[in-house]
């Protein structure tokens, strides 16, 4: 084996790595808020707004990814250009690349599978606490600020932490929508060089240091954060 290539691939393997990053924080990040949203819809909500949550969640945990992924690239990517002013906007830059499209699947897939771990994190709050909560005059807002979301977030905090290890497994789809990261640059090198497995071992040896840290620090936050039941 031999990595004398990486001389050569580093500065295109930094920016896969930055790539496969940036897809990691950004559906993470916005993910999770609509998680809360889709959460408190299907526990506390309206009868419309549990059965859109509920299909939100049936849709996107019931299809695999990647075909929600290529369906936005190929379907609605199609069809962006035909939208009358949209190459002159100021978005088009962003709209025309791959990393759009796949920042969007990324995050609307990541959601739904949050969701249904906040719903069940929501329902195991004990009620005593959210009673007391009530009897001290608190608002719906403020007793889901400072009570019911906190308490279910420490109560998921292990389900969260292997959510986003899932979600960092999947970012290698996005190199099928043109987007170069670690695994595409991974692709482009065994295509130049023609060495099958030195690529594939960076890429691995990336992908367990990153998982590491995530357990890691998953770990250093339940032990600030215990969960009483």
């Amino acid at each position: 084996m031999t990595f004398s290539w990486i001389n050569s691939y580093w500065p295109l393997l930094l920016t896969g790595a930055l790539q496969t990053l940036s897809l990691l924080v950004i559906s993470v990040v916005f993910g999770f808020i609509i998680a809360i949203a889709l959460a408190f819809s299907q526990v506390s909500g309206g009868p419309l707004l549990r059965t859109l949550a509920r299909g939100y969640c049936t849709f996107f945990r019931g299809t695999p990814l990647l075909i929600q992924l290529w369906l936005l690239y190929y379907g609605v990517g199609s069809l962006l250009p035909m939208i009358p002013g949209i190459r002159q906007s100021l978005f088009w830059p962003i709209l025309r690349e791959g990393f759009f499209f796949a920042a969007v699947s990324f995050t609307l897939n990541y959601a739904a599978y949050e969701a249904e771990v906040l719903r069940g994190a929501l329902l195991a709050v004990p009620k005593g606490e959210l009673e007391a909560g009530r009897a001290f005059g608190m608002r719906p807002f403020t007793l889901i600020r400072r009570i019911w979301l906190p308490r279910a977030i420490r109560i998921a905090l292990p389900t969260i932490g292997g959510e986003i290890v899932m979600q960092l497994k999947a970012t290698p789809l996005a190199f099928t929508v043109t987007v170069m990261d670690l695994y595409a640059v991974a692709t482009k090198v065994r295509q130049d060089t023609l060495l099958v497995y030195e690529p594939l071992i960076v890429v691995t040896v990336f992908y367990l240091i990153l998982t590491a840290i995530i357990a890691r620090a998953f770990r250093f936050l339940e032990a600030q954060v215990p969960v009483r039941r």
